[in-house]
């Protein structure tokens, strides 16, 4: 009998061992699982961070790229604008002076016609 009762505390014991074993293994893999999803989030957080400072430099490049092409475009249109104010002065300096020149005609014609009228 008491042989039997060894038997039986063995097998307890036994399971006890199996079930703790088992609940370790368990409590093993929610730790594991719970590392993993703390990882996950620390990784990508220290990508995104590493991401976002490339995407901000490529942003920053790029729009320093841009400032520089509107400067060039300023200078370009800067000249435009001036040659084209220079064109315009001389086309209006041409009217003024052909406005001129039919003027002293003009006078030319009066004064002839005043010296005509005296005589």
């Amino acid at each position: 009998m008491r042989l039997g009762l060894d038997v039986d505390i063995h097998k307890l014991e036994a399971e006890k061992l199996r079930n703790g074993k088992k609940k370790a293994e368990e409590d093993l893999d929610s730790l594991k699982m719970d590392y993993k999803k703390l990882r996950l989030p620390m990784r990508t957080t220290g990508l995104d961070t590493r991401a976002r400072e490339v995407a901000l430099q490529r942003s920053l490049l790029e729009c320093q790229n841009e400032k520089a092409r509107l400067r060039a475009q300023v200078v370009e249109l800067e000249k435009s604008l001036h040659q084209y104010r220079s064109h315009n002065s001389v086309i209006e300096l041409k009217i003024s002076l052909s406005k001129i020149e039919e003027l002293k005609g003009k006078i030319g014609e009066l004064e002839e016609a005043l010296q005509n009228c005296e005589l």
